[in-house]
């Protein structure tokens, strides 16, 4: 049985693109590369062809993974998030003991960016918040073991 994987309507039109991308020019590119590395003689001592079908064969993992997390997308729209609490797709600001105040986007595991504050609902903070409302406090337990406090100042 395959697992859901939850998204955002962003992060599924942007692997859509992506595997577009993928199929519709990159496979052409690493093709002529291959063509281009035939030309140059001997395979066994040729590292051009080597790295062209090496290439190839990240791509072709590439588009096989994406086509897989497509097919078992589920896209979470903005009222399951209203009734549910926190989901992929909400806004939240929360408020450590510190009084210190940080803002994440709760995305799907695929579309993770720590350095963009979008964090999985299956990282420890993402997972600790799923289901909470404005108000509530959700425990995290931080891959040390450390337990930390966070206070839900918004969910948007």
């Amino acid at each position: 049985m395959s697992k859901e994987i939850l998204l955002t309507q962003t992060g599924y039109d942007d692997l859509v693109k992506e595997l577009d991308y993928l199929k519709s020019e990159k496979r052409a590119e690493i093709a002529e590369k291959i063509k281009v590395a035939r030309g140059f003689g001997d395979l066994s001592e040729n590292s051009e062809y080597d790295e062209a079908k090496n290439e190839q064969g990240l791509v072709e993992q590439k588009i096989n993974e994406l086509e897989y997390t497509i097919k078992h997308a589920k896209i979470v729209n903005k009222e399951d998030m209203q009734a549910n609490g926190i989901n992929v797709g909400s806004h939240v600001v929360v408020v450590d003991e510190d009084d210190f105040e940080e803002e994440y986007d709760i995305v799907g595991a695929t579309e993770f960016d720590p350095f963009n504050n979008k964090i999985s609902l299956e990282s420890p903070i993402g997972a600790a918040l799923v289901g909470k409302k404005a108000g509530e406090v959700a425990e995290v337990i931080l891959p040390t073991g450390a337990k930390m406090q966070l206070t839900i100042k918004s969910v948007g």
